[in-house]
């Protein structure tokens, strides 16, 4: 197969991946991504559909997979595969434990569509690579997951807080909009009820957690503003 054919095989392959990753995907995101024209990635799309596979064009927003199809099982590159087995390394040592966890469960399925050869090269790779930071492997929080859900569902949560500075514990009805992570913790940016404003609050020192039943409205909170706006003088 010529060169020219491969690369666009490669890349309709890669471009069903990801639409099946996201909810809408929009032809200037693509073109981006995979570094072509936009009408290239009309002529793609086509291609795609005339092939049979389902892919739903919502007009203004962008293109979306048929709800329940899927692919058979992915078959990763070995380079890719590296850099899966890398990064649960940094992640064992993260200092939240239901994200360890986590990934170390979705680290496990993706090692079960791994060829033989792929296998035994991800397990040297493994004995291979260290990472030094949090070595001892000490957990400091064990709900980043919890809160990742309630972000992403908008859900109401309750915590006790002990604070930094004064040690002074309070109970706080937040509304969960973002996480960034240090060196050492998680940070949860959150509107607090009690203080009617947004506030940050340190995973480590979140004493309980309880979801609510009850969801809050959309404050349409930008990550890279909130950052810009810290920063800026008060």
């Amino acid at each position: 197969m010529p060169d020219k054919e491969q690369t666009r095989l490669s890349r309709l392959t890669a471009i069903l991946t990801h639409l099946q990753s996201k909810r809408i995907s929009t032809a200037p995101e693509l073109a981006k991504k995979f570094d072509v024209s936009v009408r290239t990635i009309y002529r793609d799309i086509r291609s795609l559909e005339a092939s049979g596979i389902p892919i739903f064009t919502e007009e203004g927003r962008g293109y979306s997979m048929l709800e329940g199809y899927s692919l058979p099982p992915v078959m990763f590159t070995e380079e890719e595969a590296n850099a899966l087995i890398t990064g649960f390394k940094m992640i064992s040592r993260n200092k939240d434990g239901s994200l360890v966890k986590h990934y170390g469960d979705a680290i496990t399925k993706i090692k079960a569509v791994l060829r033989s050869k792929q296998k035994d090269k991800v397990d040297l790779l493994s004995n291979r690579v260290a990472i030094i930071q949090n070595y001892s492997k000490s957990i400091t929080s064990n709900i980043l997951s919890t809160v990742q859900l309630a972000i992403t569902s908008s859900r109401l949560i309750e915590i006790k807080y002990k604070s930094l500075y004064k040690e002074e514990m309070s109970m706080r009805k937040i509304e969960p909009q973002a996480l960034y992570h240090t060196q050492e913790n998680w940070i949860l940016i959150a509107w607090c009820q009690l203080r009617n404003d947004m506030r940050e609050f340190r995973l480590d020192r979140v004493m309980t957690i309880k979801m609510l039943d009850k969801t809050f409205e959309d404050r349409q909170f930008d990550l890279l503003t909130y950052f810009k706006s810290q920063t800026q003088p008060k």
